[in-house]
């Protein structure tokens, strides 16, 4: 089970943020791919797969999750993740406008530079 929860995390954390999970396992090959291998095996091949949510509803959760962890290197990940599922820029700014009045203004300033850095990337902005 655990290669075939392995593969299908593969699979889906492509679909998802465009990365591959080779990059993954690399980043972390040098102090623990065994967080690595459970991001890609559990993180995606599990709980990423499963059906009761579709992937641009994980990813308004994980989005509003982050911002209110202030966790801005995954933020960028998922902002990417977030495009990549059918999420709009002007829907993505919604959800940290909506967030300031539960984590607070500067954590949702933060997301919000966090997105335009993934917009002006991807040729996105203004947003409209």
């Amino acid at each position: 089970m655990s290669d075939e929860r392995f593969e299908r995390g593969k699979k889906m954390m492509q679909e998802v943020t465009g990365g591959s999970a080779d990059a993954v396992m690399e980043s972390l090959a040098d102090i623990s791919p065994e967080l690595a291998r459970q991001t890609v095996s559990w993180g995606f091949g599990e709980i990423y797969s499963r059906p009761e949510l579709a992937p641009r509803d994980r990813q308004l959760v994980t989005l509003g999750m982050l911002t209110a962890l202030g966790a801005e290197p995954q933020l960028e990940v998922h902002v990417n993740a977030a495009l990549n599922v059918g999420l709009t820029p002007k829907q993505i700014v919604e959800v940290f406008l909506h967030s300031a009045g539960y984590c607070g203004f500067p954590r949702a300033l933060n997301a919000t530079f966090v997105a335009k850095k993934v917009f002006a990337e991807r040729g996105l902005l203004p947003v409209e």
